[in-house]
């Protein structure tokens, strides 16, 4: 795999979206049997995702909008979100992403071990892994990235959604005492971490395996953490339950027992 083929995939999908996004007629929304928003931005990235794939090897791929061979017959697997935060798109905030990731298998489970994250409206990409040093590259500024040194001046930046948070936010966030709230929406969360623009990111609320596992790949890459409940690296199934326990984006151990304690009193 030629990292900077996948880097030029993201964008090509990136700029599908933003064709779409920048149409100044109404946008066609319908929605999946989960009630989930899909509009033809979804469609267009994953249709070019796909086609460009293909291109490289026959690496089966698993996508929000569908499926392409059998990941069970393979030790490696691409996971694709072609647009997540299609909430954020609707609204045209501009907080959504392209997100790639380059699984391999580890038993019955499944780990990233190479992604990209690409915003569209920023042209804004992160990439890297496992045996890749996470990059950023964008208008505001490119090179190699690494998480927050581990003596930082206080308060903890603390990165949450840009739209709501709940109860379990509000009770992690006092546990690790004086904080400033960083607000970002789509994967966007976890690069904040990797780049080094804030420290932590717990997610309470409920994710796929394609939200989340191109960015853990960049924070892996950048030094970062992705911790499960128990304070373990995240795993993900890609094939039955893509469904997310609670994770954790931390750029180190500082703050697992406190994530641990909280998860067991949930």
């Amino acid at each position: 795999m030629n990292p900077e083929d996948i880097v030029r995939i993201s964008q090509l999908a990136g700029d599908e979206i933003l064709k779409i996004y920048n149409q100044k007629e109404n946008l066609k929304i319908s929605h999946k049997d989960d009630n989930s928003p899909l509009t033809d931005a979804d469609l267009a990235a994953h249709n070019i995702i796909i086609q460009e794939l293909q291109l490289i090897d026959n690496t089966p791929i698993v996508s929000e909008e569908g499926r392409i061979g059998d990941p069970e017959e393979s030790g490696t697997c691409w996971l694709v979100d072609p647009l997540d935060g299609t909430k954020e798109f609707i609204k045209r905030n501009g907080m959504f992403t392209v997100n790639i990731a380059l699984m391999q298998r580890d038993g019955s489970r499944w780990k990233p071990i190479f992604g990209v994250v690409h915003a569209p409206v920023s042209k804004t990409t992160w990439f890297g892994g496992i045996m890749i040093p996470s990059e950023r590259r964008g208008p505001d500024g490119s090179g190699l990235i690494m998480v927050r040194p581990s003596n930082p001046p206080q308060p903890v930046r603390l990165v949450a959604s840009g739209t709501h948070r709940g109860e379990n936010d509000e009770k992690f966030a006092k546990r690790i005492g004086n904080y400033d709230l960083v607000r970002m929406g789509s994967s966007l969360k976890a690069c904040i971490v990797a780049e080094g623009g804030a420290d932590l990111y717990p997610r309470f609320g409920p994710t796929s395996c394609w939200d989340i596992a191109a960015a853990h790949a960049v924070v892996s890459g950048a030094g970062g953490l992705v911790l499960n409940p128990d304070g373990n690296t995240l795993d993900y199934d890609i094939i039955n339950k893509v469904l997310n326990p609670y994770f954790l984006v931390t750029s180190d151990n500082r703050w697992t027992n406190d994530w641990i304690y909280q998860n067991k009193s949930l």
